[in-house]
């Protein structure tokens, strides 16, 4: 048995006129994430982490900007079809570590909603753990401009 590690991580722009769609929950708020698919930056970080991990590229060579199959897309259905990817390419999902980045909103409230909501993907909610964190005011994240995230995975051969 072998192990595989991978790190992902994820920006959008925060715009008027989108809905703020993150870990797959629809989270009332002004502004939402700018982006060809939904812009969901916890789904995207998490996908990019089993993308690395798998050793085949990153999310933009799965799901490019330049397809209009994946405009307006779920990331929750992004996500389901990258774990697929790497159930077939003979691993399984370990563990998964990830940190939402935003000074607002204030997501505590919602982290049990994502965790259900990613479970949808085929990702045990007892294998993800997700963190919010804030940016202390710096930075583009500090001031208000968008959101980031990052995740880490640990994959094992199958």
């Amino acid at each position: 048995m072998s192990y595989r590690i991978g790190i992902g991580y994820d920006s959008h722009r925060l715009v008027e006129g989108r809905k703020l769609i993150i870990g797959g929950v629809d989270i009332r708020f002004e502004k939402g994430l700018l982006g060809h698919s939904d812009g969901d930056v916890l789904c995207h970080a998490i996908i990019d982490a089993l993308i690395g991990a798998i050793g085949l590229g990153d999310i933009g060579k799965h799901f490019p900007d330049s397809d209009n199959k994946w405009k307006d897309a779920s990331s929750i259905r992004l996500l389901k079809n990258i774990v697929e990817l790497t159930r077939s390419n003979g691993f399984e999902i370990e563990w998964i570590d990830s940190i939402i980045i935003t000074e607002k909103p204030k997501l505590a409230p919602h982290i049990d909603a994502m965790k259900d909501a990613v479970s949808h993907s085929g990702i045990s909610s007892a294998i993800l753990n997700i963190k919010a964190k804030t940016n202390e005011g710096m930075g583009f994240i500090g001031k208000g401009e968008g959101i980031a995230a990052q995740a880490v995975c640990l994959l094992r051969t199958v």
